[in-house]
């Protein structure tokens, strides 16, 4: 080395034993740590945030059903450091031992809430009050808890009302991460974030065994649709499966529904003749042929209730009275009477479509599905069929850790679960109908 050149100096994290750690404090964690992943997670999150960790006990349950459980001492160079991790640890289930008494301050004003709010996960959720452990209702992502008198809640900020008791901190939370199915539930491939190489049959048959035991106790389904399944000739199938009971509930767009009843009265979709496979002559009118022929009528259920709209998806959902919620877009042509252009009544109704429900299909979806993700808790069973294995990707960057993909052309996927349901021929074919 020359007078003249200077070392190079490669900057490099120092080892939590390198670092004075000033603070200290005991968590604890249970649940099936070890096979959901858990622990490793917690762990791995401490020595990367600079920390480190003395595991003071650790049991681990011996059978599938009994869950381990886990004490642990962390410290950090700093008090300030530790309650910055604390709320992380606290979104893998990982809380202190000692928990405090929960503060609760009041909304400032409408939407607007104290700066040390606890910004909640979609996981199950308890909070420390009054001696006590008690459960958040309508839990979601990206929510604030309030005190109402019914109960802790969670709320988006935009519900937040002046005065609304607000909870603040981390310290006195709890959060219960989804683990592992050990019910021996059908629904193995759930185990696996995207399925792209196991056989769609065996796919379709575990869903459709999972899907009868839901319905079977009269359990809540959702279907999330996009226009693909539309295209990609869908509509009989999905209809099937809404006639024949097993879909409860429906959240689309505008095109879904526009493109839908194209083809009940022109038989086309986006002007491609569904039998040829051919553009029709002027076919590029047709999606708003439809749109007008709906608006003469006033809406899609007065269309169906004057015989005028005879098949297709949204004549069964009307025929069927489940809900639905078309959101609007920027993109809309139309739109269709139903379709909600308020962005805000759109959440409002897709969020209330999913109230109790067991099970969201995602079909070739992503923005709705994505949206929809962002607003269920992660206990809902939740399946995403999309060519594009990148859409459960998305969906898992947002937050959406539940969401399992299936990587199949949703057309084809959607009529081989129909077919194994029994639900391509016309009738009821709900268990016991």
């Amino acid at each position: 080395m020359t007078g003249g050149e200077k070392a190079l100096d490669f900057a490099r994290p120092k080892h939590p034993q390198e670092v004075a750690m000033q603070a200290r404090k005991r968590f604890t964690a249970e649940g099936h740590l070890i096979d959901s992943g858990i622990l490793t997670k917690l762990l791995n999150l401490i020595i990367e945030e600079g920390a480190d960790y003395e595991i003071a006990e650790l049991k681990v349950g011996k059978t599938e059903l009994l869950p381990s459980s886990l004490e642990l001492d962390v410290m950090a160079a700093t008090e300030e450091r530790l309650s910055d991790l604390e709320k992380k640890l606290v979104r893998l289930g990982c809380y202190g031992k000692a928990a405090p008494e929960a503060v609760f301050k009041p909304a400032e004003k409408k939407a607007c809430v104290p700066d040390d709010f606890y910004s909640t996960t979609n996981h199950r959720t308890e909070v420390f009050f009054g001696g006590g452990w008690h459960p958040v209702g309508r839990q979601r992502m990206d929510g604030v808890i309030v005190k109402a008198p019914s109960g802790l809640v969670c709320k988006k900020l935009r519900e937040v009302e002046p005065a609304d008791p607000v909870l603040c901190g981390s310290e006195s939370v709890r959060v219960f991460p989804p683990e592992l199915d050990r019910q021996g539930s059908s629904f193995g491939f759930m185990e696996n974030p995207v399925s792209s190489e196991r056989s769609v049959k065996l796919l379709v048959r575990d869903l459709a065994e999972e899907i009868r035991g839901i319905t079977g106790r009269q359990g809540k389904i959702v279907a999330v649709v996009g226009p693909v399944v539309v295209h990609t000739g869908g509509i009989p199938a999905l209809s099937g499966l809404i006639r024949g009971g097993f879909i409860n509930g429906v959240l689309a767009g505008n095109a879904l529904a526009v493109h839908d009843i194209e083809t009940a009265y022109f038989n086309t979709s986006l002007g491609v003749d569904k039998d040829s496979g051919r553009p029709t002559r002027e076919g590029h009118r047709n999606h708003m042929r439809a749109i007008n022929r709906v608006n003469r009528f006033g809406s899609i259920r007065q269309a169906v209730e004057a015989g005028d709209l005879t098949t297709g998806i949204m004549y069964e959902i009307v025929r069927k009275g489940i809900p639905f919620c078309l959101a609007g877009s920027i993109r809309d042509d139309g739109p269709l009477p139903e379709t909600a252009t308020d962005m805000i009544e759109a959440q409002r109704r897709y969020a209330e479509i999913c109230e109790g429900a067991e099970m969201i299909l995602m079909l070739s979806s992503m923005l709705h599905s994505i949206g929809t993700g962002n607003m269920i808790p992660s206990w809902i069973k939740t399946v995403c069929v999309d060519i594009n294995p990148a859409v459960v990707t998305k969906l898992s960057d947002r937050g959406t850790s539940q969401a399992v993909g299936v990587v199949s052309d949703v057309g084809l996927f959607i009529n081989a679960l129909a077919e194994q349901l029994g639900c391509l021929a016309k009738g009821p074919s709900r268990p016991g109908e």
